[in-house]
């Protein structure tokens, strides 16, 4: 049992995977922090991340018990993220413990931006989750004032960083972000997260009682 959530970056699919995993009891894995990771650790080995051999270093050798660490929630390591996950290689050198952990019973629910059309394409359930870039810029900026409310960011520095990784996103040559074809669409934009978290679980619900149905039977 798979549910694949893919969107871009402050889409809300993040904590949209998280409460979905929690209520139907699968494990959760955020693919981003596999990528946030690797760029961290070419930006601690002094690395440059446009070189693939750097990436590659980075991902080979990446802990994932740092998948929490506040460090790679900053907004630089987010475009570190954007700029390794480009690299084919890198993309290969993660993608055997993506699909590994989606076979964990009793179901996995797995956020990214590649993982219904590349990583788990046979995936139970796809959600595409979306809103503005606005929206996901002011969200953004709220998130990050609370963590700094000394020292806020510039909101339209916020903005314009979005709509450039935005496009690197969706033009990269290998696994571009883009909803499955079979993917269920959900734009955020005008929903907070309870009224998200309601229309995610009315989206993907009927896919997931039909497998424990089926289930029960066999």
């Amino acid at each position: 049992m798979i549910i694949a959530v893919d969107g871009p970056a402050a889409s809300g699919k993040g904590t949209l995977a998280k409460k979905l995993a929690k209520h139907f009891g699968f494990h959760h894995l955020d693919s981003g922090a596999l990528y946030r990771l690797v760029g961290l650790g070419v930006a601690e080995a002094h690395g440059d991340p446009k070189k693939e051999a750097d990436a590659v270093e980075a991902a080979r050798h990446i802990d994932h018990r740092r998948a929490d660490d506040p460090a790679i929630r900053t907004a630089a390591v987010g475009m570190l993220a954007s700029i390794v996950s480009a690299h084919p290689a890198v993309r290969q050198a993660l993608l055997d413990y993506q699909r590994t952990f989606a076979k964990l019973p009793p179901g996995t629910v797995i956020d990214g931006r590649d993982i219904g059309t590349v990583v788990c394409p046979d995936a139970t359930v796809k959600l595409f989750v979306d809103a503005s870039a606005e929206v996901r810029a002011h969200r953004r900026w709220l998130e990050l004032s609370a963590a700094n409310p000394g020292d806020p960011p510039d909101e339209a520095r916020l903005l314009a960083e979005i709509q450039e990784r935005d496009a690197r996103d969706r033009t990269r040559a290998v696994a571009p972000l883009k909803p499955a074809d079979d993917a269920q669409l959900l734009d955020t934009s005008n929903l907070d997260i309870d009224a998200a978290f309601a229309a995610a679980l009315a989206l993907v619900s009927p896919a997931v009682e039909n497998v424990l149905a089926s289930s029960a039977k066999g």
